[in-house]
Protein backbone atom coordinates (compact mmCIF):
# COMPACT_ATOMS: atom_id res chain seq x y z
CA UNK A 1 0.00 0.00 0.00
CA UNK A 2 1.83 3.33 -1.17
CA UNK A 3 0.75 5.87 1.40
CA UNK A 4 0.86 10.01 0.06
CA UNK A 5 1.19 12.57 3.10
CA UNK A 6 0.59 16.30 2.62
CA UNK A 7 2.06 18.95 4.35
CA UNK A 8 0.48 22.43 3.35
CA UNK A 9 2.78 25.13 4.62
CA UNK A 10 3.09 29.11 4.68
CA UNK A 11 5.92 30.82 6.11
CA UNK A 12 6.52 27.89 8.48
CA UNK A 13 10.35 28.27 8.75
CA UNK A 14 9.84 27.97 12.61
CA UNK A 15 8.67 24.32 13.36
CA UNK A 16 8.72 22.83 9.41
CA UNK A 17 11.80 20.92 10.12
CA UNK A 18 9.88 18.62 12.74
CA UNK A 19 7.04 18.01 10.83
CA UNK A 20 9.73 16.92 7.98
CA UNK A 21 11.39 14.74 9.95
CA UNK A 22 8.56 12.98 11.70
CA UNK A 23 8.03 12.13 8.78
CA UNK A 24 11.15 11.00 6.75
CA UNK A 25 11.52 8.75 10.28
CA UNK A 26 8.58 6.83 9.79
CA UNK A 27 9.36 3.02 9.28
CA UNK A 28 6.93 2.49 6.43
CA UNK A 29 8.94 2.38 3.62
CA UNK A 30 6.28 2.80 0.83
CA UNK A 31 5.88 7.06 1.52
CA UNK A 32 5.21 9.68 -1.23
CA UNK A 33 5.98 12.82 0.85
CA UNK A 34 4.16 16.14 -0.73
CA UNK A 35 4.84 19.81 0.22
CA UNK A 36 2.83 22.31 -1.03
CA UNK A 37 3.76 26.19 0.06
CA UNK A 38 1.92 28.96 -0.45
CA UNK A 39 4.61 31.09 -1.38
CA UNK A 40 6.65 31.23 1.68
CA UNK A 41 9.02 34.32 2.03
CA UNK A 42 10.26 33.35 6.02
CA UNK A 43 13.18 30.86 4.58
CA UNK A 44 10.57 27.87 4.67
CA UNK A 45 11.19 27.27 0.68
CA UNK A 46 15.08 26.78 1.41
CA UNK A 47 14.24 24.52 4.14
CA UNK A 48 12.41 22.00 2.17
CA UNK A 49 14.21 22.31 -0.96
CA UNK A 50 17.57 21.04 1.40
CA UNK A 51 15.96 17.76 1.62
CA UNK A 52 16.06 17.07 -1.82
CA UNK A 53 14.57 13.83 -2.93
CA UNK A 54 13.91 12.97 0.34
CA UNK A 55 10.09 14.79 -0.79
CA UNK A 56 8.50 13.67 -3.79
CA UNK A 57 7.18 16.33 -4.79
CA UNK A 58 7.32 20.10 -3.70
CA UNK A 59 5.80 23.60 -5.53
CA UNK A 60 5.72 26.72 -3.90
CA UNK A 61 3.20 29.33 -5.42
CA UNK A 62 0.16 31.40 -4.20
CA UNK A 63 -3.22 29.81 -3.12
CA UNK A 64 -6.09 30.58 -1.69
CA UNK A 65 -5.76 29.33 1.52
CA UNK A 66 -4.90 26.40 3.73
CA UNK A 67 -7.90 23.93 1.99
CA UNK A 68 -6.73 24.88 -1.59
CA UNK A 69 -3.26 23.66 -1.31
CA UNK A 70 -4.82 20.53 0.61
CA UNK A 71 -6.57 19.91 -2.69
CA UNK A 72 -3.70 20.82 -4.70
CA UNK A 73 -1.65 18.19 -2.79
CA UNK A 74 -4.32 15.79 -2.87
CA UNK A 75 -4.16 16.29 -6.70
CA UNK A 76 -0.28 15.24 -6.58
CA UNK A 77 -0.76 12.42 -4.86
CA UNK A 78 -0.70 9.20 -6.18
CA UNK A 79 -0.94 6.69 -2.84
CA UNK A 80 -3.44 4.59 -2.47
CA UNK A 81 -4.05 6.31 0.97
CA UNK A 82 -4.18 10.18 1.42
CA UNK A 83 -2.74 11.97 5.05
CA UNK A 84 -2.35 15.15 6.06
CA UNK A 85 0.01 16.56 7.70
CA UNK A 86 0.29 20.49 8.97
CA UNK A 87 3.64 22.32 9.14
CA UNK A 88 3.53 22.82 12.74
CA UNK A 89 2.10 19.27 13.57
CA UNK A 90 4.18 16.04 14.17
CA UNK A 91 3.51 11.92 14.40
CA UNK A 92 3.90 11.32 17.78
CA UNK A 93 6.42 8.20 16.91
CA UNK A 94 7.72 6.37 13.91
CA UNK A 95 5.49 3.88 13.86
CA UNK A 96 2.14 5.37 13.05
CA UNK A 97 2.16 5.21 9.47
CA UNK A 98 3.07 1.66 10.08
CA UNK A 99 0.07 0.34 12.12
CA UNK A 100 -1.91 2.91 10.09
CA UNK A 101 -1.48 0.85 7.04
CA UNK A 102 -1.95 -2.36 9.35
CA UNK A 103 -5.49 -1.24 10.60
CA UNK A 104 -6.16 -0.60 6.90
CA UNK A 105 -5.45 -4.38 5.65
CA UNK A 106 -6.94 -5.56 9.04
CA UNK A 107 -10.32 -4.11 8.75
CA UNK A 108 -10.41 -3.34 4.85
CA UNK A 109 -11.97 0.25 5.78
CA UNK A 110 -12.58 3.45 3.58
CA UNK A 111 -10.71 5.80 6.48
CA UNK A 112 -8.90 5.43 9.58
CA UNK A 113 -8.21 7.81 12.23
CA UNK A 114 -6.93 8.44 15.50
CA UNK A 115 -6.30 10.60 18.67
CA UNK A 116 -5.20 13.39 18.88
CA UNK A 117 -2.48 15.83 21.20
CA UNK A 118 -2.50 19.59 21.46
CA UNK A 119 0.73 21.22 23.41
CA UNK A 120 1.79 24.34 24.04
CA UNK A 121 3.13 25.73 20.91
CA UNK A 122 6.56 26.38 22.07
CA UNK A 123 7.41 23.71 24.75
CA UNK A 124 5.41 20.62 23.14
CA UNK A 125 6.02 18.72 26.56
CA UNK A 126 3.41 20.82 28.59
CA UNK A 127 0.09 19.38 27.41
CA UNK A 128 -3.04 21.36 26.53
CA UNK A 129 -5.50 19.01 25.67
CA UNK A 130 -6.31 15.66 24.58
CA UNK A 131 -8.95 14.74 21.80
CA UNK A 132 -9.52 11.45 22.11
CA UNK A 133 -11.95 10.15 19.32
CA UNK A 134 -13.29 6.71 20.29
CA UNK A 135 -15.07 3.97 18.27
CA UNK A 136 -17.39 5.16 15.27
CA UNK A 137 -20.86 3.75 15.24
CA UNK A 138 -22.99 4.77 12.22
CA UNK A 139 -25.07 7.63 14.32
CA UNK A 140 -21.71 9.77 16.31
CA UNK A 141 -22.21 12.52 13.80
CA UNK A 142 -25.67 13.38 14.91
CA UNK A 143 -24.36 13.37 18.66
CA UNK A 144 -21.93 16.36 17.81
CA UNK A 145 -19.14 14.18 17.36
CA UNK A 146 -16.34 14.09 14.63
CA UNK A 147 -13.17 12.56 14.89
CA UNK A 148 -9.62 15.15 14.49
CA UNK A 149 -8.94 15.85 11.04
CA UNK A 150 -5.44 15.90 11.33
CA UNK A 151 -5.28 11.72 12.17
CA UNK A 152 -7.63 11.07 9.14
CA UNK A 153 -6.56 9.08 6.87
CA UNK A 154 -8.83 8.60 3.45
CA UNK A 155 -8.32 6.19 0.66
CA UNK A 156 -7.46 8.11 -2.46
CA UNK A 157 -10.69 6.74 -4.40
CA UNK A 158 -12.94 8.83 -1.77
CA UNK A 159 -11.50 12.03 -2.83
CA UNK A 160 -11.81 10.54 -6.41
CA UNK A 161 -15.59 9.70 -5.69
CA UNK A 162 -16.77 12.10 -3.66
CA UNK A 163 -14.89 15.29 -4.02
CA UNK A 164 -12.32 17.80 -2.69
CA UNK A 165 -12.29 20.19 0.21
CA UNK A 166 -14.86 22.79 -0.58
CA UNK A 167 -13.36 26.44 -0.21
CA UNK A 168 -16.74 27.98 0.63
CA UNK A 169 -16.43 26.21 3.89
CA UNK A 170 -14.04 28.25 4.95
CA UNK A 171 -12.80 27.00 8.84
CA UNK A 172 -15.19 24.34 8.46
CA UNK A 173 -14.04 22.56 5.64
CA UNK A 174 -12.53 19.31 7.22
CA UNK A 175 -15.79 18.96 9.12
CA UNK A 176 -17.72 19.39 5.97
CA UNK A 177 -15.70 16.55 3.98
CA UNK A 178 -15.70 14.42 6.61
CA UNK A 179 -19.47 14.38 7.28
CA UNK A 180 -20.07 14.21 3.53
CA UNK A 181 -17.65 11.06 3.15
CA UNK A 182 -18.60 9.22 6.03
CA UNK A 183 -21.81 9.96 7.35
CA UNK A 184 -23.39 10.59 4.34
CA UNK A 185 -21.80 8.22 1.84
CA UNK A 186 -21.08 6.04 4.51
CA UNK A 187 -17.18 5.24 4.48
CA UNK A 188 -16.45 2.49 5.94
CA UNK A 189 -14.04 3.90 9.46
CA UNK A 190 -11.67 2.36 11.91
CA UNK A 191 -10.21 3.28 14.98
CA UNK A 192 -6.65 3.49 15.67
CA UNK A 193 -6.83 3.41 20.07
CA UNK A 194 -3.56 5.32 19.69
CA UNK A 195 -3.01 9.23 19.44
CA UNK A 196 -1.05 9.78 16.47
CA UNK A 197 -0.68 13.56 15.80
CA UNK A 198 0.36 15.82 18.05
CA UNK A 199 0.10 19.66 17.20
CA UNK A 200 0.93 22.76 18.48
CA UNK A 201 -1.91 25.17 19.95
CA UNK A 202 -2.24 27.90 18.13
CA UNK A 203 -1.77 26.82 14.59
CA UNK A 204 -3.51 28.10 11.46
CA UNK A 205 -7.19 25.94 12.34
CA UNK A 206 -7.64 27.01 16.01
CA UNK A 207 -5.69 30.31 16.22
CA UNK A 208 -8.04 32.23 17.56
CA UNK A 209 -11.83 32.33 18.85
CA UNK A 210 -13.18 34.08 15.83
CA UNK A 211 -12.08 31.02 13.69
CA UNK A 212 -13.86 28.80 16.26
CA UNK A 213 -16.62 30.74 16.09
CA UNK A 214 -16.93 30.97 12.23
CA UNK A 215 -16.20 27.23 12.00
CA UNK A 216 -19.36 26.42 14.21
CA UNK A 217 -21.93 28.89 12.50
CA UNK A 218 -21.01 26.41 9.17
CA UNK A 219 -21.65 23.82 10.58
CA UNK A 220 -25.37 23.73 10.16
CA UNK A 221 -24.42 24.60 6.59
CA UNK A 222 -22.49 21.58 5.92
CA UNK A 223 -25.46 19.46 7.09
CA UNK A 224 -27.70 21.53 4.49
CA UNK A 225 -25.83 21.66 1.98
CA UNK A 226 -25.06 17.52 1.70
CA UNK A 227 -29.17 17.19 2.02
CA UNK A 228 -28.57 15.55 5.68
CA UNK A 229 -30.44 16.82 8.57
CA UNK A 230 -29.09 16.95 12.25
CA UNK A 231 -31.00 16.23 15.54
CA UNK A 232 -31.54 20.10 17.70
CA UNK A 233 -29.23 19.66 19.83
CA UNK A 234 -26.26 18.13 17.64
CA UNK A 235 -24.82 21.77 16.72
CA UNK A 236 -24.88 22.07 20.07
CA UNK A 237 -23.53 19.13 21.45
CA UNK A 238 -20.38 19.18 18.80
CA UNK A 239 -18.49 22.31 20.62
CA UNK A 240 -19.43 20.95 24.24
CA UNK A 241 -17.60 18.13 22.98
CA UNK A 242 -15.10 19.78 23.35
CA UNK A 243 -14.68 20.66 26.99
CA UNK A 244 -14.08 17.08 28.04
CA UNK A 245 -10.83 17.15 25.63
CA UNK A 246 -9.10 20.09 28.11
CA UNK A 247 -9.23 17.47 31.43
CA UNK A 248 -8.56 13.94 29.70
CA UNK A 249 -5.53 12.59 30.70
CA UNK A 250 -3.48 11.44 27.42
CA UNK A 251 -2.35 7.29 27.93
CA UNK A 252 1.36 7.06 28.77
Amino acid sequence: MKVSIITVVYNGAEHIRGCIESILTQTYPNIEYIVVDGNSTDGTVDIVRSYGTKIAKFISEPDKGLYDAMNKGIGMATGDVVGILNADDFYRHERVIENMVATFERTGSDAVYGDLLYVDRIDPQLIKRYWRSGEYTGSNFLWGWMPGHPTFFARRSLYEKYGLFRLDMKSAADYELMLRFVHKHKAKLAYMNEITIVMRAGGISNSTLKNRLRANNEDRLAWEMNGLKPYFFTLWLKPMRKLGQFVTKPRP
